[in-house]
């Protein structure tokens, strides 16, 4: 059985974007896959939020995943924090990881902006851990988006590089597993930025905790244009919003994007707008009123976490204990 590791940071209310990139694909493999679920709440910190709201981000994640259809019996759901492996074997790599390697993730240079100099370590060297993550669960497959695909090349580095220094065979490189063209959702604003939790625009994105009215308002007004849609892909060629109304509408209904354009060719987006919002609240607005109903019970999401806290313990402790085994650390 494959055994699948994947997370996202409580950073903000989760959107479709997240949905459809990721928690829809973890849905349909939870019951073929071993999968290991977490929430990333160490990332979050490179950006440090406040306390209260990380702990609450934090509980809305995991009810968002169980609300989504993620069962915990089949899951193991958890916070990374609550495991300490991570940290620990994110400082044994740290001492076998180049700098020069860390020099090269584009992510830095992107989110330390122009003074590098002022960024903190953790947004630094956190590539590390999001190895010690992977690694620690000897999963054989990561989903992965593409802006992702350069963190698991560092964790194969990484694994490849421990491997070779102890003369062990001790990590397996774990596969990217990269889903179809809905697995990047773009603003509803802006179809050449991705749509992101962090957006300063509320109506540039729908989010999962978003009520119907809200889901079928923010779809009316998303940004489209005045052409007709057309019968096949390559004429939305430069009609990004376009593209990307299509892209939903075909992950949400799963069906090809050309089944949509079948379905709606010679349309514009007056008629197509009102049924991706159907659509949207179709499928959309029961995650949101589970996603609410989960939240007003932190103590049972508490027990949930905890158990799923149990079973990656396990996993991660004796990956740990190995590590430092055959590093020659006392166990």
């Amino acid at each position: 059985m494959k055994r699948i590791l994947s997370g996202i940071q409580p950073t903000n209310t989760l959107t479709l974007g997240n949905y459809l990139g990721a928690i829809k694909n973890w849905v349909g493999m939870q019951h073929e896959s071993e999968c290991f679920l977490f929430i990333a709440d160490l990332h979050a910190l490179t950006n440090p939020p406040e306390p209260e709201a990380l702990r609450a981000n934090t509980r809305e994640v995991a009810a968002t995943y169980i609300a989504c259809g993620i069962d915990p019996e089949h899951a193991a759901i958890f916070v990374q924090s609550q495991i300490p492996a991570h940290a620990e074997l994110s400082w044994l790599f740290s001492c076998l990881t180049p700098i020069g390697w860390l020099n090269r993730m584009t992510q830095f240079k992107d989110k330390s902006g122009k003074d590098k100099d002022a960024a903190n370590a953790g947004l630094y060297v956190y590539p590390i851990l999001m190895a010690a993550d992977i690694l620690l669960y000897h999963p054989s497959h990561v989903p992965v988006g593409e802006d992702q695909k350069q963190h698991l090349e560092l964790a194969r580095d990484v694994a490849g590089a421990f491997n070779r220094k102890y003369d062990v065979e001790h990590f397996k490189l774990p596969e990217p597993a990269i889903f179809g063209p809905a697995t990047r959702i773009m603003s509803l604003r802006d179809g050449s930025k991705k749509m992101s939790k962090s957006d300063a625009s509320d109506m540039s994105r729908i989010n999962l905790t978003d009520d119907a009215d809200t889901i079928a308002n923010k779809i009316k007004k998303a940004t489209s244009d005045s052409e007709m849609l057309p019968d096949n892909l390559a004429a939305l060629e430069g009609r990004t919003e376009a593209r990307n109304l299509i892209n939903i509408y075909a992950a949400l209904a799963d069906i090809t994007p050309e089944k949509v354009l079948a379905q709606f060719a010679g349309q514009g987006f007056g008629k197509f707008k009102p049924a991706l919002a159907e659509l949207c609240v179709e499928k959309l607005a029961p995650i949101s009123t589970r996603l609410h109903a989960l939240m007003q019970d932190t103590a049972a999401l508490d027990a949930l976490l905890a158990k799923g806290a149990a079973r990656a313990n396990t996993v991660a402790e004796k990956t740990l204990v190995d590590c430092k085994r055959i590093m020659g650390l006392l166990v």
